[in-house]
C-alpha cells in the first residue's frame, strides 16, 4: 500500500514577501495552521544553518504531540519565487507520523502569489498504522491542509482573523449536524419506527381523515424528514435549507397550536420547540456567509 504525497495549492492576491512573513513567522503561522496548536523556533548558531523549531498540537482530551522540524529557505532572483524545504518528525511513540518531509513554494503571477506545498511522511504501527494512514488520517491531513490555506488567504487579502473563520467554520458544522439529528430522529423515531398517539389524533382532527390514513401519511412525512435530514449532511448549499426551516417552523408551530391546543400548557411546547429551532436556523443563516473552505484549493 503506496500511500501519495499531500498537495495543496491556493493563489493568494499578495505578493510573495508578505506570505513569507505569514508563513515563516511562527506566531503568526500557529494562528491560521490547523495542524499545529503552537510552534516555536529554536536558537540557531549560524545565519545559514537550518532554522530548528519545535511544535505541539493538541489531539484531545488533554493530550498532545509534540514534535521537531527544520527548515531552510532559499529564492530564485530570476522569477523572483521562494521555496522553504522542510524535514519533521515526532519522537512520541503515541505520534502515528515517524518522519516526513516536504517544502513549501510561493510563485509570483501577475497579480498574485502561488502557494503551494508537496509534503509526505513515514508511519508507525506497521501495517496498522499504513491502513490507519491511508483511510483516515492522510485525508484528514490533506483537508486540514487545504482548509489552512484557505483561511490564511482570507486572512491576508480580507484582514478577517483566523480565530473568526475557524469559530465560523466549526459552528456551522455544530448546526448541520443539530439540525440533521432533529429531522432523522423526528423522521425515524416518532413516524416511521414508532407512531406517536397524539400525532396521529392531531393529523385525524386536522384533515377529518381515519388512523389507517393518518398513518399513511405520517409515514410518507417520515420519509420527507429522513431525506431531509439527509440532505444537511450531503447538500453544499445549505442556504437554502436554513430558508425553509425559517419559514416551517413558524408554520409548524401554529398547526401544531391550532389542532391540539392543550399542548400550548405542556412542557417543551410546540411553540416553544419550533421558536427555539427557528433562532437557530436564523443564526445558522448568518454562520454561511463566506466560510472557509478546502475545494477552494487545488488537491492534485
Amino acid at each position: 500500500m503506496k500511500n501519495k504525497p499531500i498537495y495543496v495549492e491556493i493563489p493568494i492576491q499578495s505578493d510573495t514577501e508578505t506570505i513569507w512573513k505569514f508563513t515563516q513567522t511562527p506566531d503568526l503561522h500557529e494562528k491560521w495552521d490547523l495542524r499545529f496548536s503552537s510552534i516555536s523556533y529554536l536558537p540557531k548558531d549560524e545565519v545559514k544553518q537550518q532554522q530548528k523549531f519545535s511544535y505541539k498540537t493538541r489531539i484531545g482530551f488533554g493530550l498532545q504531540i509534540k514534535g521537531w522540524g527544520r527548515s531552510s529557505g532559499s529564492s530564485n532572483t530570476k522569477d523572483g519565487s521562494k521555496v522553504s524545504s522542510l524535514q519533521f518528525g515526532s519522537d512520541q511513540t503515541v505520534s502515528i507520523i515517524k518522519e516526513g518531509g516536504g517544502y513549501w513554494k510561493y510563485i509570483p503571477q501577475q497579480d498574485s502569489t502561488l502557494f503551494l506545498t508537496k509534503y509526505n511522511y513515514k508511519t508507525r504501527f506497521g501495517y496498522l498504522g499504513k491502513l490507519f494512514d491511508f483511510f483516515i488520517f492522510r485525508p484528514l491531513m490533506g483537508w486540514a491542509t487545504a482548509i489552512s490555506f484557505a483561511v490564511l488567504k482570507r486572512w491576508i487579502e480580507e484582514g478577517e482573523m483566523p480565530t473568526t473563520q475557524y469559530l465560523r467554520f466549526f459552528s456551522s458544522w455544530l448546526f448541520t449536524l443539530l439540525f440533521s439529528f432533529i429531522w432523522l430522529y423526528h423522521g425515524l423515531a416518532s413516524k416511521l419506527i414508532h407512531q406517536h398517539p397524539v400525532e396521529l389524533s392531531m393529523v385525524q382532527t386536522a384533515l377529518s381523515i381515519n388512523v389507517k390514513q393518518a398513518s399513511v401519511l405520517i409515514m410518507i412525512t417520515g420519509a420527507i424528514e429522513v431525506m431531509f435530514g439527509l440532505m444537511w449532511l450531503f447538500y453544499e448549499n445549505r442556504r437554502w435549507l436554513y430558508i425553509i426551516q425559517i419559514a416551517i417552523f413558524p408554520l409548524l408551530g401554529i398547526i401544531a397550536s391550532l389542532t391540539t391546543p392543550d399542548q400550548l400548557f405542556h412542557p417543551f411546547n410546540p411553540v416553544t420547540f419550533n421558536l427555539a429551532l427557528l433562532v437557530v436556523s436564523i443564526v445558522g443563516l448568518h454562520t454561511t456567509k463566506n466560510i472557509p473552505t478546502a475545494r477552494s484549493c487545488k488537491r492534485k
